[in-house]
């Protein structure tokens, strides 16, 4: 139980990684928030909403709450963390993993989708820490863990959008945690290198060959073992899947 009484917030916690995250913290103990646009009064066509991992997360004891929210809407944003800090009165752990993608040739990308790629991948993610980040200074404790991709190191031909947004997600990653050096709150991002079989991904690719790619759970134990760090000694890095696997390795007995 290394997060025994910590409360996390997980962005897109209805389905693949951030479910898979949300629930390794509540593995550790941790109290859990789940967001993302799909709850059961507003379901989508893939299977999850961020009521059934609220339920999984109160089923191993912990306090969970499921708010639906739009992180294009700066109101949703502001409703929820009002509600957070309401109920459960703090935040030490921010999984800014909710993600959106348009494939195509870019100059055929519709100004909107670029805009709206760019609007959920970094700046939803930039008004979360917003929200939150001010308290963990206060308490001179905290961990921001940002999802990005190695879509950013890539040539991103046919997702440049995404691509884009995960390099601005990787500098504000490094750059925050430079400006917070001595807040005691870490700032670190997760570059997810290998294929993983989302429900996402499946969905927009019917028929592949899944049989060799990674499932989402692969992802909560690397988020629980920063978040289990010192966050003024591990700050200020873009890790890999193989590179936190490594360090969790070497850190444990």
């Amino acid at each position: 139980m290394q997060l025994s009484g910590k409360v996390a917030v997980v962005t897109g916690a209805s389905r693949g990684i951030g479910k898979a995250i949300a629930l390794a913290l509540a593995e550790e103990g941790a109290d859990v928030v789940c967001t993302s646009r799909t709850t059961e009064s507003a379901p989508s066509k893939l299977p999850g909403t961020n009521d059934e991992t609220a339920q999984q997360i109160q089923a191993m004891g912990r306090r969970a709450l499921a708010i639906g929210m739009d992180l294009t809407k700066d109101e949703d944003i502001d409703a929820m963390a009002r509600r957070v800090l309401d109920e459960l009165g703090k935040v030490d752990i921010l999984v800014n993993n909710s993600g959106i993608s348009f494939s195509g040739p870019t100059l055929e990308v519709p100004v909107k989708r670029w805009d709206l790629v760019l609007a959920v991948n970094l700046r939803g993610a930039y008004l979360c820490i917003k929200a939150f980040a001010p308290g963990m200074v206060e308490r001179q404790w905290g961990h921001i863990i940002n999802i990005s991709s190695a879509a950013a190191r890539s040539i991103g031909a046919g997702r440049l959008s995404y691509s884009v947004s995960k390099v601005a997600l990787d500098k504000l990653t490094v750059g925050l945690a430079a400006e917070m050096a001595t807040s005691g709150v870490a700032v670190n991002a997760i570059e997810v290198e290998r294929a993983i079989a989302t429900e996402g991904f499946m969905f927009l690719n019917p028929g592949a060959d899944y049989s060799t790619w990674l499932k989402p759970e692969s992802c909560g134990p690397l988020a629980v073992w920063i978040a289990s760090q010192d966050p003024k000694q591990y700050t200020g890095h873009v890790v890999t899947m193989e590179e936190l696997e490594q360090a969790r390795a070497a850190t444990q007995p």
